[in-house]
């Protein structure tokens, strides 16, 4: 499944990677994230619970910056396991200068869920997940324009 979107923030860009690429900054706008812990200077263990419909699944798995050119742009490979269920997600997201001082935000995220929860939520996972991900950035907004 592959999800996009733009955002403009009323904030320079600096500000913005840097919130953006602080994973317990991040983890407070994430919808169902339950922790998250940095194990390493660009790496990170979390737990979230995500349901689709009736359909739920907590997963536990790995985050990591693989690719990171401050301010501009930032690439993140997760990988997270549920009782018979898996997912992988590669995103990125790539910042420019907007008008009067604020930035512009531009993000793509590609998730493939296999097991269980695919194969029992597979046509609700994509409306689902595009309207967390609006839930989602709709709070950094909110959290870095304060």
């Amino acid at each position: 499944m592959h999800l996009e979107g733009t955002n403009s923030i009323k904030a320079p860009r600096q500000k913005v990677w840097d919130f953006l690429t602080d994973a317990n900054q991040v983890a407070k706008c994430a919808p169902g994230v339950e922790t998250v812990e940095m194990i390493g200077p660009n790496k990170f263990e979390a737990t979230a619970a995500i349901g689709f419909g009736a359909v739920k699944a907590k997963f536990k798995g790995t985050g990591e910056f693989v690719e990171m050119d401050a301010p501009n742009r930032a690439k993140i490979q997760a990988h997270g396991n549920a009782p018979g269920s898996a997912a992988d997600v590669v995103s990125e997201m790539f910042l420019t200068d907007g008008p009067d001082g604020s930035t512009e935000l531009r993000w793509t995220a590609d998730v493939t869920i296999v097991g269980q929860l695919a194969s029992l939520a597979a046509r609700m996972m994509g409306p689902i997940s595009q309207k967390l991900a609006g839930e989602f950035f709709n709070e950094v907004r909110k959290r870095i324009e304060n």
